[in-house]
């Protein structure tokens, strides 16, 4: 091959109001078995999120955006997922468990760098 290895990616979607079925872009997980590599970038436009709910709590939306970083990172952020291997942290973070923020669905790719996708991914998706 020609040095580029398959990735996988998910959204990170905000659904403010699950019953409105609307939700915006916030971020984007890139995980790529060949490179042990997962990370979760993030970019939460509150003008947006407001305009689709304005008592949305925006802090919160934060939070659990800033926890999904902090598993991809691993350490003692990671909590129980800190031992896990990268594709682990991926599958457990891309199981869907909130109502306010989801991981759509899951698309693959080729990359010789999947940090520079991720940043790729989170300009052409969510900013």
């Amino acid at each position: 091959m020609n040095g580029r290895d398959v990735f996988e990616y998910a959204l990170l979607r905000v659904v403010p109001r699950v019953e409105r079925g609307e939700c915006i872009n916030a971020g984007v997980l890139v995980y790529c078995r060949a490179k042990s590599f997962v990370t979760a970038l993030t970019h939460l436009d509150e003008g947006r999120l407001l305009a689709l709910d304005p008592e949305a709590d925006v802090a919160g939306v934060r939070a659990a955006l800033g926890a999904v970083e902090g598993v991809c990172a691993g350490g003692a952020a990671a909590g129980q997922a800190s031992g896990d291997d990268a594709g682990r942290r991926f599958r457990w973070l891309i199981a869907p468990r909130s109502t306010v923020v989801q991981p759509g669905p899951v698309h693959t790719g080729l990359t010789a760098d999947p940090a520079a996708e991720a940043e790729r991914l989170l300009d052409l998706l969510v900013r």
